[in-house]
Order: C-alpha cells, then sequence, then structure tokens
C-alpha cells in the first residue's frame, strides 16, 4: 500500500471528496489499482493506494496534487511551499498558515507582523485579514524564510507570484468573493439559481474546495453573499470591496 497525503483539504460540505474521485479516476483510470480517500490531521486529504500499479500511481498522484512536506525536518529555507491559512485573526502578531507539518508535531508556519507591515502598510492583523478578503482554508503559496528546528519555529513570506496576484486583486477595482469549504460547481449553482450569474465577471478555483469570484463593475460583494450564502450551507465567505 502508498500513502500520499496531497495538497487539498476537505471540509465544510465534504463535496470535494466526489469531485477529487472522479479526478483520480481520470488520472488512474487504466492503472491496476484502487485507491481511498480519506481526511488526515487539520483535513489534508490522505490517499491511499492498493494494487499491482500503486507505485507509479502514487507517483502520478504526486505529480498532479502535490504532496505536503510531513516532517518539519524537511522544510527547507529559501523553498516555496503550497499551504492555507488557518486560525485567522485568532492572534495580533501575524497569520498562521498550514503547509502539512504533522512530526514531531502538527506545526503551523508564521507570516509575522512585521512582514505583513512591511508588504501592505501598517494596520492591524485583523484589519488587513478584513480588507483583503481571507478566509481559513484559502491556499496561499509562500517561501520559507527562517526555520528554527530548536524551537520550531517556521516563519514565512508570500512568493513572489501570490504577492502580485494579491496586489492585483487589491488594485483591480473589482469587487471579489472567495468561498471555501464547497466545490466550485455548488457555487455555480448557487449562483444559477439566484439569478447572479450574469454579475460574475470570472470564476477561478483556488483549490479543491475554494472558488474566486470576480464580479462585475457595479456589482457589489455584499449584496451577492447575502443572496448565495443561505445556499452554500458550509461554506464561508470572505470579501474585498471597493468603494462606489
Amino acid at each position: 500500500m502508498q500513502e500520499v497525503v496531497i495538497l487539498e483539504k476537505v471540509y465544510g460540505d465534504r463535496s470535494g471528496f466526489l469531485k477529487l474521485d472522479k479526478k483520480l479516476k481520470a488520472l488512474l483510470g487504466d492503472l491496476e489499482v484502487e485507491w481511498r480517500l480519506s481526511a488526515v490531521k487539520k483535513q489534508w486529504v490522505k490517499v491511499s493506494l492498493n494494487g499491482e500499479d500503486e507505485e507509479i500511481s502514487a507517483n502520478l498522484v504526486r505529480e498532479e496534487f502535490g504532496e505536503i512536506p510531513y516532517r518539519l525536518k524537511a522544510v527547507e529555507e529559501g523553498k516555496t511551499y503550497r499551504g492555507r491559512f488557518i486560525d485567522l485573526g485568532k492572534v495580533g502578531y501575524g497569520a498562521y498558515v498550514d503547509i502539512g507539518i504533522f512530526t514531531p508535531k502538527p506545526k503551523d508556519a508564521l507570516l509575522p507582523l512585521y512582514y505583513l507591515k512591511e508588504t501592505f502598510g501598517k494596520m492591524p492583523v485583523r484589519e488587513m485579514i478584513r480588507k483583503f478578503g481571507w478566509v481559513d482554508n484559502l491556499p496561499v503559496e509562500v517561501t520559507v524564510t527562517r526555520v528554527e528546528f530548536g524551537a520550531r519555529e517556521v516563519e514565512l513570506a508570500f512568493s513572489d507570484a501570490q504577492l502580485k496576484r494579491i496586489k492585483s486583486w487589491l488594485s483591480d477595482g473589482y469587487d471579489k468573493l472567495f468561498v471555501t469549504g464547497t466545490i466550485s460547481e455548488n457555487v455555480e449553482k448557487a449562483l444559477i439559481r439566484t439569478g447572479h450569474s450574469r454579475d460574475v465577471k470570472r470564476m477561478e478555483e483556488l483549490g479543491l474546495m475554494e472558488t474566486l469570484l470576480i464580479l462585475k463593475k457595479g456589482t457589489q460583494a455584499p449584496g451577492i453573499i447575502k443572496e448565495i450564502g443561505p445556499h452554500l450551507k458550509g461554506a464561508v465567505i470572505g470579501a474585498i470591496k471597493f468603494e462606489e
């Protein structure tokens, strides 16, 4: 048996399992292998593979979805990782990102306050989170700036690509919604059901259960949240709003 913990989480309405199963069918359909999906620590998804082609299948899964680092020892300074915001707003000295460190014990990495202030200007973290539409589980690409193995501390910065995206999200004048905890197909259904699909300029899948909606000019995020929210049980919605 081969096991891979991939860079996706399933939580909220758990619809991601079915979607992931379909993706694996497309990826591994011709191979002699069976798989099982389960959520492990902090909702990361484990793919357990069994059969004649389990090894080649595990490699294909790693290639397609990526794999968490597992061990603190495996985390390298200067290297880029894909993680998720976690426990946002719980502390005032930065924002935590879960990059998938399980041993010696589960550990989240920190985007420190001084870095956030240097990058985005002097405002409290909680205000930043609200203003930028950040929500727990939103995928972010980060670069490790410091690892202290003794104290088990990991410090981060956003990768250049991620920073560019965040800054363009904040400056292009379009209201945006980040929806986490359900698959994009469900977000689409909610938009159609409420008659708001015409208000969306573009929809982007940020992860298995994370979707970005870029709204058309003149469409305001709060109004859309009010309409689609009731149709998306278990989902969390963050917004970037521009003043009229």
